[in-house]
């Protein structure tokens, strides 16, 4: 049997200091999400399937999950329940990242995403129209 060193420990203690800090709600009890986080409905279908917004999605191999306390949780854990989140896609891979398990309050907050339509898609004519 071998004895834990004191330098061992200190790097394990340091190892484990950023997922302690990043895990912490804000003071005030409210998460801050990036602003490039949208709003969404997802639901997971297995580890590396599941719906967003009615559409299939990937999950990325780094697919990070928050629930409402800001803690890290499984997607094999959620199968196949329906979560109102704020997520982030990987924009090269289109592969869901990160997503954040909203809280009644923060749902309830105005973020972009699945409650409104978003298109570069105009259906007017671009033809000038000359006075006649």
């Amino acid at each position: 049997m071998q004895r834990c060193t004191l330098p061992a420990l200190a790097i394990a203690a340091m190892l484990a200091l950023p997922v302690a800090v990043h895990a912490q709600p804000t003071p005030a009890g409210q998460r801050h999400f990036p602003e490039a986080a949208l709003r969404g409905q997802l639901t997971i279908h297995s580890s590396a399937e599941a719906r967003l917004n009615n559409q299939s999605v990937r999950l990325a191999p780094g697919l990070r999950i928050f629930n409402t306390s800001n803690a890290l949780v499984f997607a094999h854990s959620l199968i196949n329940q329906p979560l109102k989140v704020n997520y982030v896609i990987e924009a090269s891979t289109g592969m869901l990242l990160t997503a954040w398990i909203l809280t009644e309050d923060e749902a309830r907050q105005p973020r972009k995403g699945s409650d409104g339509v978003q298109n570069n898609i105009r259906t007017e004519s671009h033809t000038p129209q000359t006075a006649r």
